[in-house]
């Protein structure tokens, strides 16, 4: 009988989920997710040390404990709102972009308050809401044409490849030269340098879960010489969210100013173009963008994201949204909204075990082989461009090549569309361009100026 019972519920999962239909398993699935954790789980130790007041913001900063209990929550809840909803393989946490901007512009910079901070994030998640469901969004993504989504893809492999390195320390900064290579005698270097190996070995024989091998070899190398310390305790007890939870609600009055309003807008505009990047790159990846491009569910996917911004504000840290790492799962085989219950399920263990968690997220060489190899197969989309064409080569080339040196997914999608309708107008095909891209254009300009003030 209950056998029977298991067999009919992994029929409503498949056939929910669409796992079949996608050539996966529910085995696979659960094992991106849990390679998307690893992949992410960082945010769990980074986040706090960013908002928390045991950082640089100090006194001005938010209770940590809180911070990292608001993390977790919020990835959990955007996380399975994606996956049961949207039915993505995409994770959502705190975004370490928006992060600093929060912490060391908002707050230190500009002297307002973390809640009323808080405040102006819930608004640009309940904009974001309704640009979602009025399909505003989803219009704008799809008027994003085909040549560019590939470069969007490709450029974020890159930029997740370029984390992947800094991470590993197998490329640093450089006063002279502004990146240099790293020092190859460093434990952790060498680390990372081992766990890329094992990894590539692992996708070349074809094992699948080949990145999840890849970071548990790691590791247990990593503990072996000393260089990944075991936790001191195994489980802890989630506190702190009587500090924040509901403070963004409180203060939503305080955030009507001149002020915060450009607070909110450069929220929208990073997210808006973060998030859709990331969707797009991991949609391509996935095989889930249609043969004209457009993506499947785009507004659930897209409403899901504000959703998360939203919940998360509520909940007490900065802005929540799509996290790239998903491509890492996406990487492993995970093709459905299951991959993501399953990142999600994770960072609910994690709420009660960070300590045994933390082990990962301290470490970075033990993740960053998974990031490089994920920017590897990421990059394979520009193969499908048409370098032939200048008109497509151009734009396209900004694009991949802005997202790794300015740091920003948004930067390398405004530079390059700056540049498309330019050179579709002295290619003599103004006609093909979609009027939402000549809107683009003068939104980015707006954005560049604002940046430069």
């Amino acid at each position: 009988m209950s056998t029977d019972v298991l067999t009919r519920t992994k029929g409503r999962v498949d056939a929910y989920f669409g796992i079949s239909d996608h050539g996966s398993t529910v085995k696979r699935e659960l094992m991106a997710g849990t390679i998307t954790f690893l992949a992410m789980s960082y945010v769990l130790a980074v986040n706090p040390r960013i908002l928390g007041d045991q950082g640089d913001l100090g006194s001005k900063g938010m209770p940590i404990q809180a911070v990292f209990t608001a993390t977790a929550v919020a990835a959990v809840f955007g996380t399975l709102v994606m996956g049961l909803w949207a039915r993505y393989p995409v994770a959502l946490a705190p975004g370490m972009g928006l992060n600093a901007f929060f912490a060391y512009t908002v707050i230190l910079t500009m002297g307002i308050p973390w809640e009323e901070a808080l405040s102006g994030t819930l608004l640009s998640g309940i904009i974001f809401f309704v640009l979602a469901i009025t399909k505003v969004r989803e219009k704008i993504i799809d008027a994003i044409p085909m040549q560019m989504k590939l470069a969007v893809g490709a450029g974020i492999g890159m930029f997740v490849a370029f984390l992947g390195l800094k991470s590993a320390g197998i490329v640093v900064s450089s006063p002279a030269t502004f990146v240099h290579l790293g020092d190859f005698h460093k434990g952790t270097t060498l680390l990372a340098l081992f766990g890329l190996l094992v990894t590539v070995i692992f996708l070349v024989i074809g094992w699948h879960g080949a990145v999840l091998y890849g970071i548990l070899s790691t590791t247990v190398l990593g503990i072996v010489c000393g260089l990944v310390e075991l936790p001191d305790s195994v489980a802890a007890l989630p506190h702190g969210l009587d500090k924040t939870f509901g403070q963004a609600v409180i203060h939503l009055p305080d955030a009507f100013t001149g002020q915060m309003i450009i607070v909110v807008l450069t929220m929208l505009f990073v997210d808006f173009f973060d998030a859709s990047g990331t969707l797009i790159g991991v949609a391509n990846q996935a095989g889930l963008l249609t043969k004209d491009g457009k993506l499947e569910r785009a507004g659930q996917a897209l409403a899901a994201d504000s959703v998360g911004t939203a919940a998360g504000a509520i909940i007490g840290t900065s802005t929540t949204t799509a996290y790239v790492e998903s491509t890492a799962g996406v990487s492993a085989g995970g093709r459905t909204g299951l991959t993501a219950v399953s990142t999600a399920g994770w960072f609910l263990v994690a709420l009660f075990f960070f300590p045994v968690f933390s082990v990962f997220a301290s470490v970075p060489a033990v993740t960053a082989p998974a990031l490089i190899v994920v920017g590897v197969l990421m990059s394979r989309a520009l193969g499908e461009i048409d370098w032939s064409r200048l008109e497509y080569a151009v734009p396209a080339f900004i694009t991949v090549i802005m997202m790794p040196l300015t740091y920003s997914i948004a930067n390398g999608i405004a530079l390059g569309l700056l540049f498309y309708p330019v050179v579709m107008v002295a290619k003599k095909r103004a006609r093909e361009v979609h009027p939402v891209m000549w809107v683009l254009m003068l939104v980015f300009l707006s954005y560049f100026w604002f940046l430069a003030e």
